[in-house]
């Protein structure tokens, strides 16, 4: 639409008369409006912000008030399009330059940017490598620089795009614009990336609830051959549509699609369509008339839908933080909403292949620096000098190769795809990316099977302990009753009497491995230890035991490994008294195939199994197996007693006395500065339960250090003045 003069704003009027006036909102939502002041007051700023909390706002607001242009660099199309035709909606002028235009729409849009006729310019970030155009945004210069998915800008974050990394250098001929980053998933160690590669001024930073109290997750194993329809099965209840689906390849997507839609619309959504495919999916699906779209994980799907009730992941996501976004596109109108996982022991071997594939041995990269030393070349010139005849390399090899290589700074390439030499300096960065990636994976992996509330596990993730402490009361380990994708029941008298052993071994506050722990009570494996394993579940969401994902040092590498210790309930636990407690009950679903694989699970007499589908049934529509389920299982489930829910409080709170709450963050605090210093991730430093003893002994000199836990006498000697006098504040 038209730019309309009487909408401009002047710097002075009342925020929320601008607010309602401009965009009909008669109030601001939670951090926005201290957000939007001060980005209007021409402060660099970085906002962290939950997927739904109102970020785009946080932009938008202070683009009217400032007047001239705002340039919006965003990564994803179908997000582009998807904002800037609300704004136009609302009468505002904008318009758009990414691969989806043609020239002549472009070449338009640069000249209205010119002339002033915009208030919004949505740019892809790989046009800044054309010839001319950050030339020529320069020539008039913005009221606001808006970068969108900001954590794309940061190797360490879980969407690095290369186009991303070189976004600095352009910004300073755009000044002084002040500049707001803007990202739902942000770590600590990406936050402060963010600030630096865009060498943001004296940046205001806004880090805000990363909880999302309305989801509720599901973690579930179950076999590769069962997850089309086990995905079925649960969306089969039109009360979990509209549903967005996450599946790892294309042509899974498709497939899966294809399966959903004979019993309600669905539609796969990835990058190898046709943009004009991929806008009639994304625009069918907001209108409601697709009640499902099927996505690949490495689309970030830009699709701004304010009622999707269910995500479901079909395998493992490659990180914590895309997981925590793209579950974050569920109940974004504030209604309880579901995300489910599945995965199982297949998926770690997934993820080891994508990362071989990925990230290509270094004497690849250095197969292409030897060529580029004699000058430059084009890309299709240099892939077939290497790629063709003896000792050739494989053409997605030398793709992954190249892409690195333009990363991290051994080459350079134009907007013509000339290749050039770059420094030298490129493997020392290519290697920590390369481990990053693959702790990246691992945690994904321990987050599937931990045993503990899985919002408070993701925000623990990003940094807020505080919010870590709360159970969310919604997800499998809070409510494991009321999943939709699980089944649970009472222990058996073996399992019963099992746990009174495990209680025995763990009284006078001894904690163990659960390794350990299952060798010396069942030396001949009486109890299978994937049975033992969830028996140790059943009793930490009974308030029973408590379960920690921790660490040891072996030749300088970080071993993980999981450790279990009685909670105060637990100390006077009487097996007459279990009352609520509860196990999954799932596992006929598990394939022989699966069990098969190489987990090495040597069950005996084992008639559990934890995080796995429900039974295949006869019936070929999804509807029809849920339905055959639930007349099967029609008795209802055992629902966890107050005195249960009581004990998980109870044992949340044996470690969380304020001054020991207190303590444990300013310890957080010191161990992520000492890991920034020593380039190492924090847990390097010193494990969580480290840290949580240190909080709850205080220990003021170094021989009270020497006798916590986890304290040896090198990291005494080496952090142990530091830790006494925090400990003493």
């Amino acid at each position: 639409m038209p730019f309309d003069p009487k909408l401009a704003s002047k710097l002075n009027e009342p925020l929320d008369e601008l607010l309602r006036r401009a965009f009909g909102f008669a109030s601001f939502r939670a951090n926005q409006e201290a957000v939007c002041r001060a980005a209007i007051d021409g402060r660099d700023v970085l906002l962290v912000m939950p997927t739904g909390a109102g970020k785009s706002l946080c932009y938008q607001l202070p683009a009217i008030a400032r007047e001239g242009t705002t340039l919006v660099i965003s990564p994803l199309i179908a997000l582009m399009e998807d904002q800037a035709s609300k704004l136009e909606a609302l009468g505002f002028s904008v318009a758009r330059i990414h691969s989806g235009m043609d020239r002549a729409a472009s070449r338009e849009a640069c000249v209205a940017y010119l002339n002033g006729l915009l208030q919004f310019l949505f740019i892809a970030p790989e046009r800044f490598r054309v010839p001319g155009f950050a030339e020529m945004l320069a020539k008039r210069k913005p009221g606001l620089v808006a970068i969108d998915e900001a954590h794309c800008i940061s190797q360490w974050g879980h969407d690095f795009r290369p186009d991303y990394r070189t976004l600095g250098q352009h910004l300073p001929a755009l000044r002084p614009a002040p500049i707001i980053a803007l990202t739902a998933t942000a770590t600590p160690i990406v936050q402060d990336d963010i600030v630096k590669q865009l060498a943001l001024r004296d940046a205001t930073r806004f880090i805000h609830g990363f909880r999302r109290d309305n989801l509720a997750v599901e973690v579930v194993e179950v076999a590769k051959s069962r997850r089309a329809r086990f995905a079925g099965e649960v969306l089969s209840d039109p009360a979990r549509r509209p549903a967005i689906v996450y599946a790892p390849t294309r042509k899974d997507a498709e497939s899966l699609a294809a399966e959903l839609s004979a019993v309600f619309p669905a539609a796969a959504y990835h990058a190898g369509l046709e943009p004009a495919v991929r806008e009639r999916v994304q625009r069918a699906f907001l209108e409601g008339r697709l009640e499902a779209v099927v996505a690949t994980i490495a689309f970030g799907m830009g699709i701004d839908k304010a009622d999707v009730r269910t995500v479901i992941h079909t395998a493992l996501p490659g990180s914590l933080e895309a997981f925590y976004q793209e579950i974050g596109r569920a109940g974004r109108d504030g209604k309880q909403s579901r995300t489910v996982m599945m995965y199982s022991y297949a998926d770690k071997r997934t993820h080891e292949f994508f990362l071989e594939r990925d990230y290509p041995p270094a004497p690849e990269l250095d197969r292409i620096c030897r060529k580029l030393q004699a000058g430059s070349q084009h890309v299709e010139q240099l892939r077939e000098s290497l790629c063709a005849g003896k000792n050739s390399m494989d053409p997605d090899v030398f793709a992954k190769a190249l892409e690195k290589l333009l990363v991290h700074g051994g080459a350079s390439m134009d907007y013509s795809e000339e290749v050039t030499l770059g420094h030298n300096s490129w493997r020392d960065a290519y290697a920590a990316q390369t481990v990053r990636r693959r702790e990246q994976a691992d945690l994904v992996i321990r987050f599937a099977e931990s045993r503990q509330c899985r919002m408070g596990a993701l925000v623990r993730h990003f940094g807020d302990v505080k919010e870590a402490r709360t159970p969310c009361g919604h997800c499998d380990f809070c409510a494991p009753a009321e999943c939709v994708a699980q089944r649970f029941r009472e222990p058996s008298d073996q399992e019963k009497n099992a746990l009174q052993d495990v209680v025995k071994a763990l009284r006078g506050g001894v904690s163990k491995s659960t390794g350990k722990l299952h060798k010396e009570l069942f030396p001949g494996d009486e109890m299978g230890r994937t049975q033992f394993e969830e028996l140790l579940a059943g009793a930490v969401s009974a308030g029973v035991l408590v379960l920690e994902n921790t660490e040891f040092d072996k030749e300088g590498k970080s071993i993980p490994y999981k450790k279990v210790s009685l909670t105060r309930e637990g100390e006077l636990f009487d097996v007459r008294t279990m009352g609520g407690m509860q196990l999954k009950d799932l596992s006929e679903s598990v394939s022989k195939s699966a069990r098969a694989k190489p987990r090495k699970d040597k069950r005996k007499n084992s008639n559990i199994a934890w995080r796995t589908g429900r039974p295949e049934r006869s019936s070929s529509a999804p509807q029809q197996d849920l339905a055959a389920n639930r007349a099967t299982h029609a008795e209802p489930p055992v629902r966890i007693d107050s005195a249960s829910k009581r004990a998980v409080t109870n044992s949340m709170d044996a470690y969380t006395a304020p001054e020991a709450a207190e303590l444990e963050d300013k310890l957080r605090v010191w161990r992520l500065a000492e890991a920034k210093q020593y380039g190492v991730p924090a847990f390097c430093i010193m494990g969580n339960s480290t840290m949580r003893e240190l909080a709850l002994e205080r220990p003021r000199t170094m021989d009270a250090l020497i006798a916590v836990k986890g304290i040896g006498e090198a990291k005494a000697e080496k952090f142990g003045a530091a830790i006494c006098r925090i400990c003493a504040e």
